[in-house]
């Protein structure tokens, strides 16, 4: 179901259903006229009950390690698939941490 009210010439509304796991889809025409792509990074801000998500294009040179940031990308469809089959962010970020500490664990018991 949508809908499109134009009140005035700069402003659009279209209303969108959230899927399962709050995932919405950013309507075609408001993603072509804001240049958001695949590679576009969005910045969501709750304020006064209202979600606002505005593009946000990087221009600083990247900050920390290159290899982590790589495996981070190399991961993401992954991320993508495990969401989207209703697994929250924080229970994928909880396995990791607990499987990196199996890891680190078994380290330390090796290096004894």
């Amino acid at each position: 179901m949508t809908a499109t009210t134009e009140t005035a010439a700069t402003v659009k509304t279209r209303l969108v259903r959230a899927l399962r796991g709050g995932q919405i889809t950013i309507p075609v025409e408001f993603r072509r006229e804001l240049g958001i792509d695949e590679e576009t990074l969005l910045r969501m801000t709750l304020k006064d009950g209202a979600l606002i998500i505005k593009p946000v294009r990087v221009d600083d040179p990247p900050h920390g390690s290159p290899w982590v940031r790589e495996l981070y990308e190399y991961f993401a469809p992954l991320r993508a698939e495990i969401l989207a089959s209703g697994i929250t962010e924080e229970e994928l970020f909880a396995d990791i941490d607990a499987a990196v500490e199996e890891v680190r664990a078994a380290r330390r018991g090796k290096l004894r």
